[in-house]
């Protein structure tokens, strides 16, 4: 009986205090994580959707649906999406090359495939508007056919393909690089043809890597700036890209306009992610 009478006399503790007695008992990797995801993401991703939201909901959608906005949404994501399509067809097959094949000057062309990661985007994309204007060496080839590239749509499509390429290669080449050559064998030696081979024993496993690398390209087009700004003519409804017009916002001193298309990015850029974690999942369930 006495026992059941503490037992209603004792109150149970707020939420908050039996979260914070669960922090203490976490370990010091744990701590130090929280606190450096607060710190780096957490708190900036706050602050931008507070900044965002200051002019209220309606200033808000105004905002992010007008028809700037909207232009250029299109122009960044579809070429992103196109990019990374291609890049996943001629991103597979390099990668397929510089692991299957040798050849002289193969380390070479292997160590230039980070030359995106390692060169400034500004100087990336002076150079491919040299190169593709129309008085540059590949620029000139298409001229007398009337086809423009740099300074039009083609033009950052051009710079989206630069600068994701590497993600593409990266994210298959370890891959094949852990395929056994004796399962293809053994397809070709019960009758399989090459094209029976690599769809039902080459693809499956190679898949999950060439959509992954394909995402994180995807979403590194998708924020692009030092490139394209200087590769496209940045004309709205044509070939302005969203980053571009956040820039220009902030050249406007409009900062509540800027993080509302940044929130936008941001928005995307969140559901990308996730189908990259769902697509790393579907890579290990298939492992096992």
């Amino acid at each position: 009986m006495s026992n059941i009478v503490t037992a209603q006399l004792v109150k149970p503790k707020p939420a908050w205090q039996m979260w914070f007695a669960r922090l203490r008992h976490l370990s010091w990797t744990w701590r130090i994580t929280w606190f450096y995801l607060t710190a780096m993401l957490f708190l900036p991703l706050g602050a931008m959707f507070a900044k965002a939201s200051t002019g209220g909901w309606a200033k808000f959608w105004e905002v992010a649906t007008s028809p700037v906005a909207l232009s250029t949404y299109d122009v960044t994501f579809t070429t992103s999406l196109v990019t990374a399509l291609l890049n996943g067809l001629f991103g597979t097959a390099i990668a397929w090359v510089l692991v299957r094949y040798d050849f002289p000057g193969k380390r070479i062309i292997d160590a230039s495939i980070d030359l995106p990661f390692a060169l400034p985007t500004s100087v990336a994309g002076l150079t491919l508007a040299t190169v593709y204007s129309e008085n540059g060496w590949i620029g000139s080839l298409f001229a007398p056919f009337g086809i423009k590239i740099a300074f039009t749509r083609l033009g950052v499509a051009i710079a989206m393909l630069f600068i994701s390429l590497p993600f593409i290669v990266r994210t298959v080449q370890p891959v094949l690089m852990e395929m056994e050559r004796d399962i293809e064998e053994a397809a070709w030696c019960l009758g399989a043809s090459d094209w029976q081979t690599f769809r039902q024993v080459i693809l499956p496993p190679l898949l999950p890597s060439i959509l992954t690398g394909m995402a994180l390209g995807f979403s590194r087009a998708v924020g692009e700036y030092g490139s394209t700004v200087i590769i496209a003519s940045n004309t709205p409804f044509k070939d302005l890209i969203a980053p571009v017009l956040v820039f220009q916002r902030l050249e406007q001193y409009d900062y509540a306009g800027a993080t509302t298309i940044g929130v936008v990015l941001l928005g995307i850029s969140l559901l990308i992610l996730l189908a990259i974690n769902i697509l790393q999942a579907w890579g290990q369930r298939y492992e096992e």
